[in-house]
């Protein structure tokens, strides 16, 4: 974290995934996904790409719009006599740097999911004649990829496929990152050769590299009862996206054995992940568990903890208890808070057509009518996080007294 830091100020547990998760290229199907949603000039792009320099040059693919013949004709190998494209992604890095052409997501789908070592997919080119000609496309390998979107609506089934990061955008990151950019462009040249001289930099460097040598192809868990145990403690309700959850734990703490891979057991090309392996993924989860389980952005999420709930229990300290319910929130009111709060203008019609639709299918808040104006809609939390009561299934005064 501290070799990340010197060109990525603050972010410490978005920049720590991300580069377990470029980390995650050099194994053999541990590989996970990250999507990055948040307001444009947040550092979206900037965090993958500054570390995807620390790895080797070849590994990476940095796209920007990409239609999905244009990816497989560039990417692949093509085979005349069988009239197929061969894409070879293993142990590769894709960064795209917007999101990808929606054609090009769909056909990713099953790749992203690693349902299959080897995919075929079928696209439609022009022939000489101006007809369409169809040509087989097989994808092989399983790649580590980052989407960086300035659009926050996620379809469900996108969603359920990637880790869900956001930038910080707090005031003192923003001043950093300030220092920082003056530092780096007003003199290019001095600043490249202070950040290259930098020991630790080159030692990771090497490090990756050394990773990328060992050619490790499986990495186990050495006790798989420690992920159970964990994962199902306490009362939490299991939802269906609890395999992929628990998936992206379980590749978490393998990055973690394959970066400390010379200091854990190893039989042949294996590498056994120990429970300091797991207890670290379940720190790293825990920092982001609860946006990732209402499957929304930690921007969309900070927004409703800091912002929204904020007004709420303001307005229950000031207003009679009865009077709560003609006092819901205002849109006036969230963009205005968040504007005092982190210096940005939330768009009305951004607020309007993403952010509380996704608040509200994560079943957060509910809108209702304005009892004064009936073309407003007031905005009422839900859930109060941390605050909810746990179940409790005895009757008062009856059961055992341990």
């Amino acid at each position: 974290m501290d070799v990340l830091g010197l060109t990525i100020k603050k972010d410490n547990e978005n920049k720590i995934i991300t580069f377990l998760c470029l980390l995650s290229a050099y194994t053999e199907s541990s590989q996970f996904n990250i999507s990055f949603n948040a307001p444009s000039s947040t550092g979206k792009s900037y965090i993958p790409l500054e570390i995807s320099n620390l790895f080797p040059v070849r590994d990476s693919m940095k796209l920007g719009n990409c239609s999905p013949q244009a990816f497989f004709h560039e990417q692949g190998a093509y085979d005349k006599a069988k009239n197929t494209i061969t894409v070879d992604l293993s142990r590769k890095i894709i960064i795209f740097l917007d999101q990808p052409h929606n054609d090009l997501l769909v056909r990713l789908r099953a790749l992203l999911s690693h349902d299959e070592k080897e995919i075929q997919s079928k696209i439609t080119d022009k022939n000489q004649k101006g007809g369409n000609k169809t040509k087989t496309v097989i994808i092989k390998g399983f790649p580590s990829v980052i989407f960086c979107s300035a659009g926050l609506k996620i379809d469900e089934q996108e969603g359920t496929r990637f880790l869900l990061l956001s930038p910080e955008i707090s005031q003192e990151k923003i001043r950093q990152a300030v220092i920082e950019k003056i530092k780096k462009e007003t003199d290019i040249d001095a600043y490249k050769d202070w950040l290259n001289s930098n020991p630790e930099r080159k030692m990771l460097k090497d490090r990756i590299l050394a990773i990328k040598q060992a050619d490790v192809m499986e990495i186990n868990i050495h006790s798989p009862e420690k992920v159970e145990e964990k994962f199902l403690s306490g009362n939490k309700k299991l939802q269906s996206r609890g395999t992929r959850d628990v998936g992206r734990i379980i590749s978490i703490a393998k990055s973690l054995a394959l970066l400390n891979l010379w200091f854990r057991e190893r039989i042949g090309s294996t590498v056994i992940a120990n429970d300091e392996d797991v207890e670290g993924a379940f720190k790293i989860w825990d920092s982001i568990s609860e946006s990732q389980e209402l499957n929304l952005p930690p921007y969309i999420f900070n927004l409703y903890k800091e912002v929204i709930l904020t007004i709420w229990n303001e307005k229950k300290q000031s207003i009679p208890e009865e009077m709560l319910k003609e006092s819901g929130l205002t849109r006036q009111e969230i963009v205005q808070r968040n504007y005092k709060l982190n210096g940005r203008l939330i768009p009305d019609w951004q607020l309007r057509q993403d952010i509380v639709p996704m608040l509200e299918n994560a079943g957060l808040i509910r809108q209702e009518e304005d009892m004064k104006d009936k073309r407003k809609k007031l905005i009422y939390p839900t859930a109060e996080l941390n605050t909810l009561p746990k179940e409790n299934n005895s009757e008062s005064g009856s059961g055992v007294s341990n």
